[in-house]
């Protein structure tokens, strides 16, 4: 897999990505009303950088009680879903590479990144750190969610697994292209494995399709 193999799934993918949140489960569909709930509470009156934001599910939320947004994501098919939602609090959308893109340093009383880490090498977690780390300020929280394996039901083969630890999984497109990704799982002691060094966790919910976090910075 390639960064660009990724990044043209879920191009191509833009349109019917929210399906993810409106399955016809009622304890998945309780995972993510509850996380709602949360993540109101924590970004209110709260000034906010959102990293692969999307479509704009989680940007819509938060508008709900934020201060201000700015929201951002590689694909401009995502963004423009994302733009087509009312949203209460002002946003201000970026299309950047979150890596290659400058933020202002210690701007953000929030970095909130959904449904990303699982698709982060493991071999760059410490970049993923700094760079979640450095827009914050010193009492700031990050807030984090992803999937459990529930969450992605069946028909994702595992294609293998590199020398890091990566999972790459086989995904198909509704017309049948299929596109072959890294995707990895945690459990809840690895989760805390990962972040407690460089974060305080200030809460993690794992539940049955989902997980979520909020840190703080040591």
């Amino acid at each position: 897999m390639t960064d660009r193999e990724t990044e043209e799934y879920y191009r191509k993918r833009a349109e019917t990505y929210e399906e993810i949140y409106y399955r016809d489960q009622p304890d998945r569909r309780k995972e993510i009303d509850d996380e709602v709930i949360r993540v109101r509470e924590l970004a209110r009156d709260k000034s906010i950088l959102e990293l692969a934001c999307g479509t704009g599910y989680w940007t819509k939320v938060m508008s709900e009680t934020a201060r201000e947004i700015t929201s951002s994501d590689v694909s401009d098919e995502m963004l423009s879903i994302a733009k087509r939602k009312p949203a209460v609090a002002p946003v201000t959308f970026v299309q950047a590479d979150m890596f290659n893109h400058v933020w202002p340093e210690v701007n953000f009383q929030v970095v909130a990144v959904g449904f990303w880490f699982s698709h982060q090498p493991r071999q760059e977690y410490d970049r993923f750190f700094d760079l979640i780390s450095r827009p914050l300020v010193k009492d700031g929280s990050i807030w984090l969610i992803d999937n459990n394996p529930p969450a992605e039901g069946a028909g994702h083969e595992l294609v293998r697994i590199d020398e890091f630890g990566n999972a790459y999984k086989r995904r198909y497109l509704k017309d049948g292209i299929s596109y072959t990704i890294l995707k990895n799982y945690f459990s809840e002691t690895e989760l805390r494995e990962l972040f407690s060094p460089r974060f305080a966790i200030k809460r993690l919910t794992y539940g049955v399709y989902y997980w979520s976090m909020e840190l703080g910075l040591r």
